[in-house]
């Protein structure tokens, strides 16, 4: 479904990107919500490395590749929730939920949450069939790591 649509909106001369999974997905996601409020900042792109090493086993080189490979899909992909859905459908209910505080830690990595950050995160949510009440306590849980972050620093 989204390599159809990428196909569709994506110049004939472009570099093909690659199908997008679950991981993929999650990793756009997580640029989009940092790219929202104009301010893609060095500790956002090191946060989302990090993350997608801590998730799916990746060294730092690999996560940095993949991240990259996130942010062209990112440009190509029209919808937030097209990336949502892809998760749902792809993964379980633990899964989702760790992809919905991964996406908390990125809104509150600079401290602020921003409106387009929110949105993006309001649309996942809804794509990745996850409760109210589950991105709150993703929201509660990403907060308590950064502040015992910031304790450790």
């Amino acid at each position: 479904m989204l390599k159809k649509l990428l196909q569709a909106i994506r110049p004939k001369n472009s570099v093909t990107l690659p199908d997008p999974d679950a991981e993929l997905a999650l990793g756009a996601l997580m640029v989009r919500v940092a790219q929202s409020d104009r301010e893609y900042q060095l500790e956002e792109i090191s946060l989302i490395d990090r993350i997608l090493a801590r998730l799916y086993q990746h060294n730092a080189i690999e996560a940095a590749k993949v991240r990259a490979t996130c942010e062209k899909l990112q440009a190509a992909a029209p919808e937030s929730d097209t990336f949502g859905q892809l998760i749902r459908e792809t993964t379980g209910i633990d899964e989702r939920l760790a992809a919905m505080d991964a996406l908390w830690e990125v809104v509150l990595a600079d401290n602020k949450e921003h409106p387009g950050e929110i949105t993006i995160i309001e649309e996942a949510r809804i794509a990745m069939g996850l409760s109210h009440a589950d991105s709150q306590a993703a929201r509660a849980k990403a907060k308590a790591k950064l502040l015992s972050q910031s304790e450790e620093n």
